[in-house]
């Protein structure tokens, strides 16, 4: 099939683009490069696939709309899966408008697109940090999530919305992902493995918020693609068993569904690095700091939908998926 991926040169899109070529598909990798971190890492993961002859690489912003739709039209693609975002928690607070920009004047385009070129099936990046104020654990798509902490995951609640009306208005099927703090090789530098191992082994003290009590659900980048693809070959239907009086927020009655994709087995922070360290051979220097603005304590994915639907559940545990990442760290920074 053909497949517009956006946010081809980001961790996720990277990864997932070279899944969907090696198994035969076509993809239009779509990415603006911008410089919110390094450039040259996602040069560099961007190189892994312009390899491929079924690769077509488009250097596009999500919020120009007449770009957007000449993509659209040039290429008709018959599947899109969107994850160009602006991410990131922490910078929200700082930038707030890049979010609105990106998050939901870009997603807009996307959706224009899908509805205009008669797309088969649209699935999005959302994100586990919708549940915000939500403190039944573990979380399930069939939670109200009305209480984000940050305008990054208000506006990824906001994409949800958006992608439901388009279902329920344009019968564009889409399926929403709620990703589960994601590592692994080639991921991001803003994200705490990287920023951890290149302070450990530069012999720098590491910032470790709510003393390290966090516990993230760490989900493995190959786990993330297998829930992809899986998800993406699944096209949503409408649920006939769907309520008006118990309103589900994960289905409808039109062709629209939502997922988590997580590990399932909450893993506290301070373990992570405890492995890091393991796996670096090093010790870190720590400053224990209070949690911070827009943060959430604990996230715990639960994924009974997932597994019902698409028959898959991420299993790499925390220990090979560190050490995988260790490894490709090295390799990638010669350390």
């Amino acid at each position: 099939m053909r497949v517009l991926v956006t946010g081809a040169a980001g961790f996720i899109g990277s990864a997932l683009s070279l899944r969907l070529l090696d198994r035969g598909d076509e993809v239009i990798g779509l990415d603006n490069l911008n410089d919110y971190y390094d450039v040259d890492l996602k040069r560099a993961r961007l190189a892994r696939t312009l390899d491929y002859d079924t690769f077509t690489d488009e250097r596009v912003n999500l919020e120009d709309r007449a770009a957007m739709a000449g993509v659209f039209a040039r290429y008709q693609p018959e599947a899109v899966v969107n994850l160009a975002a602006q991410p990131g928690v922490r910078y929200s607070l700082e930038n707030p408008l890049a979010y609105v920009d990106t998050n939901l004047v870009g997603f807009a385009n996307v959706l224009e697109g899908c509805r205009h070129q008669g797309v088969r099936h649209l699935v999005f990046a959302s994100s586990s940090s919708v549940y915000g104020a939500n403190t039944s654990m573990p979380y399930t798509v069939h939670d109200n999530v009305d209480h984000p902490y940050s305008l990054y995951a208000a506006t990824k609640k906001a994409n949800e919305l958006m992608a439901h009306t388009y279902s329920h208005l344009y019968r564009l099927p889409t399926t929403g992902l709620r990703f589960f703090t994601v590592y692994g090789p080639w991921g991001r530098p803003d994200m705490a493995p990287i920023k951890f191992a290149r302070a450990i082994l530069a012999g720098e003290a590491i910032d470790v918020y709510y003393y390290g009590k966090h516990r993230r659900d760490f989900t493995y980048i190959d786990d993330i693609v297998e829930g992809v693809v899986r998800v993406l070959d699944r096209i949503p239907a409408p649920d006939p068993a769907w309520d008006g009086q118990k309103p589900d927020p994960a289905s409808s009655t039109a062709p629209y569904r939502l997922y988590n994709i997580g590990n399932s087995e909450p893993v506290e922070l301070m373990h992570f690095i405890e492995t890091l360290e393991q796996c670096l051979g090093c010790t870190a220097e720590k400053n224990l700091l209070p949690l911070q603005p827009g943060d959430v304590p604990d996230t715990y994915a639960d994924v009974q939908d997932l597994v019902r639907d698409v028959g898959y559940k991420p299993e790499t545990s925390v220990e090979q998926g560190v050490a995988n990442f260790v490894a490709w760290y090295r390799d990638y920074y010669k350390v």
